[in-house]
């Protein structure tokens, strides 16, 4: 039974899933918005959210989290350029947008995450 199991699988083990999900929220950090399924899309939002909150205190201890667990250019345009921006805001950084177009080969519903 699958009774209070968090998360997706994706058809992945648990150390490559943690990559991947790592590698879809550094995407969406560097380029703000992508187009994705909206299982992954529904996945990687509180992990962003999460990252978001850590950068918006501005300490070192903040960046180096971060730093372990992203990119280097992800968590300097997070620490840098995304988190200022929100410094006020309580929550809620992203926007799943659903798209009415359907993936071609397998016709898994497509959305886009994005920056509020």
């Amino acid at each position: 039974m699958r009774h209070q199991k968090e998360g997706r699988k994706f058809g992945r083990k648990w150390g490559v899933r943690r990559a991947f999900k790592a590698g879809l929220a550094a995407n969406l950090i560097v380029r703000r918005r992508i187009t994705t399924t909206e299982a992954r899309a529904k996945e990687i939002r509180p992990i962003v959210e999460r990252y978001v909150t850590h950068a918006k205190k501005q300490d070192v201890a903040s960046l180096r989290l971060l730093l372990s667990k992203l990119p280097k250019p992800a968590v300097y345009a997070l620490y840098h350029d995304i988190a200022p921006k929100y410094a006020e805001r309580k929550g809620g950084y992203t926007r799943i947008v659903k798209l009415a177009k359907r993936r071609v080969h397998d016709a898994a519903p497509m959305a886009v995450i994005e920056f509020v």
